[in-house]
């Protein structure tokens, strides 16, 4: 599903026109977005936790050399775990 697949979606099954749902879908990933740049959390109770994750750094192998190694850097990555409502749906 693409994001215009999705506020297609969003509009038919909210009854409102897809400029509302675009308007609606950009200003919850801009919440999203904010939130996590804060390193807050978002629970959507049922679907899921968005969240941001420390990576430690590490020593890598450059793909084009194996023998050179590269030292990744630490850093920050947003992460989503799934809730249990969203789970239980998918295993069906």
């Amino acid at each position: 599903m693409t994001k215009q697949d999705l506020i297609s979606h969003l509009a038919e099954q909210a009854g409102i026109t897809k400029k509302q749902a675009a308007a609606a879908l950009e200003a919850f990933m801009d919440a999203v977005t904010k939130s996590l740049k804060k390193g807050d959390s978002i629970t959507l109770t049922g679907f899921g936790t968005f969240k941001v994750n420390a990576r430690a750094a590490r020593m890598g192998v450059n793909p084009r050399n194996p023998k050179e190694k590269l030292s990744i850097p630490a850093r920050k990555v947003p992460t989503f775990k799934a809730g249990k409502k969203l789970k239980e749906s998918v295993a069906k």
